[in-house]
């Protein structure tokens, strides 16, 4: 598909995915080995997508993206109350937060002020490619589409969870699909994480 480098970014959320710091950085060395071995060519990083509500904690050591960049997410049905909160916590020490998929976010389709205000605060906004492909459904597709226009997106993002989603964005890219949606977005993927 083209990546030269991939930075896999595993959820951080304790009643689903209660992965932490080092377990992150273990699988990512079980990965690297196997990448090794196989002699295929990719750099590979890794970070966390963190769950933000009650269990996240700002001040704790966080497993971060590079130039201290730290990938966040909401519930798809409700947003996470003080997110606004969360971010200017984040900002106080060091980070530049970035938040998943908000193409995702029912809560937001009919009110798109509040995307506005967290780009605002200088929390970065990642689109998911599957979204604009259509994965998710028509809602979501147009929600990205109304993103893209209104040039809210810094990132684009990937979030494979299995092959299923793999398959789809191999035949967008093949296609020529994504190219055409995407051509004329300024992505900062590569500028802020090599």
């Amino acid at each position: 598909l083209g990546f030269e480098k991939l930075i896999c970014t595993p959820h951080i959320y304790k009643d689903l995915y209660p992965n932490t710091l080092m377990s992150v950085e273990d699988a990512k060395r079980k990965l690297q080995a196997g990448i090794d071995n196989a002699k295929i060519s990719i750099k590979l990083d890794s970070a966390a997508e963190y769950m933000i509500d009650q269990d996240f904690d700002p001040k704790s050591a966080l497993c971060e993206l590079p130039k201290k960049h730290v990938l966040l997410e909401m519930s798809y049905l409700t947003e996470s109350p003080n997110v606004l909160n969360t971010i200017f916590d984040l900002q106080i020490k060091g980070y530049i937060p970035i938040l998943a998929h908000p193409e995702r976010y029912t809560y937001y389709f009919k009110d798109l002020k509040k995307l506005s205000l967290f780009k605002e605060k200088g929390c970065l906004m990642q689109l998911n490619l599957l979204s604009i492909l259509g994965y998710y459904g028509k809602d979501v597709k147009q929600m990205a589409e109304r993103l893209l226009k209104g040039n809210i997106y810094n990132l684009a993002g990937t979030d494979l969870h299995h092959n299923e989603h793999l398959s789809a964005l191999t035949e967008g890219v093949k296609s020529g699909r994504l190219h055409h949606l995407l051509k004329s977005c300024e992505f900062k993927n590569k500028e802020l994480f090599g």
